[in-house]
């Protein structure tokens, strides 16, 4: 295997599947069966949820919600994409723990890196919730932070689509893929693969990046061989 830890970024609306908000129980199996497979193969794997299926702190905010109110609804959020998340794994046999930043430990452990990083070696595989624990910083950061934390060999990102493009492939017909390349080139073409605060923390780090269509049956697996699936960025 060319990666033998990962961190999967997966966004909370990913999760809705067909749906117009909540929980695709369909979807989330798929996700599932295409972790337990990789999981299966030797590599190490944790993840990052968002919460956008169930609440954005953001649109909240512009609904004249308080900000941090709002984020801290939206980190509730992705701990209960995290509980449904496990209990899907765990449902099909992958031993799964649910760490939290924001404490709340009748359904999920702190987080504390160490026995994230002991959990992993174990074979299990770690969700961490909460994003970071902290208002104004999304779940891209939450991603980023925790795969430096735990020494990631690199940030999966599954989307809706294959890549990183010149333009929105989905408004763009006349948009074209890029294989690779470079956190400069983003920056200057001013290509959105995470916010700013995230993309910025992910290259003074060194730690590549790979977008990818999550919803394509075996693509994760494929990444983890080597193959060329998505777009990776890298320095």
């Amino acid at each position: 295997m060319k990666y033998r830890r990962i961190l999967l970024k997966l966004s909370g609306e990913a999760l809705m599947g067909d749906l117009q908000y909540g929980i695709d129980p369909t979807r989330i199996s798929q996700y599932a069966e295409a972790i337990k497979e990789v999981v299966e193969s030797g590599v190490e794997l944790a993840i990052v949820i968002g919460g956008g299926n169930i609440f954005r702190g953001v649109s909240g905010a512009s609904n004249g919600m308080d900000r941090v109110q709002g984020d801290h609804m939206g980190m509730l959020a992705t701990v209960i994409n995290g509980l449904a998340l496990q209990s899907a794994l765990e449902e099909i046999g992958v031993p799964t723990r649910l760490q939290s930043a924001i404490h709340i430990n009748q359904v999920a452990e702190p987080f504390i890196r160490r026995k994230a990083m002991r959990h992993l070696e174990k074979g299990r595989v770690v969700i961490f919730g909460g994003g970071t624990g902290n208002p104004y910083f999304t779940t891209d950061s939450a991603a980023v932070l925790r795969a430096i934390e735990i020494q990631a060999d690199v940030i999966l990102k599954g989307t809706r689509v294959d890549g990183i493009y010149t333009a929105d492939p989905e408004k763009d017909a006349a948009a074209t893929k890029f294989d690779t390349i470079t956190f400069n080139e983003v920056i200057k073409k001013g290509l959105k693969v995470m916010d700013t605060t995230a993309f910025t923390l992910s290259q003074e780090n060194e730690l590549p990046i790979i977008v990818f269509d999550m919803n394509t049956q075996g693509n994760l697996l494929r990444i983890v061989r080597g193959e060329a699936v998505g777009t990776i960025v890298n320095a």
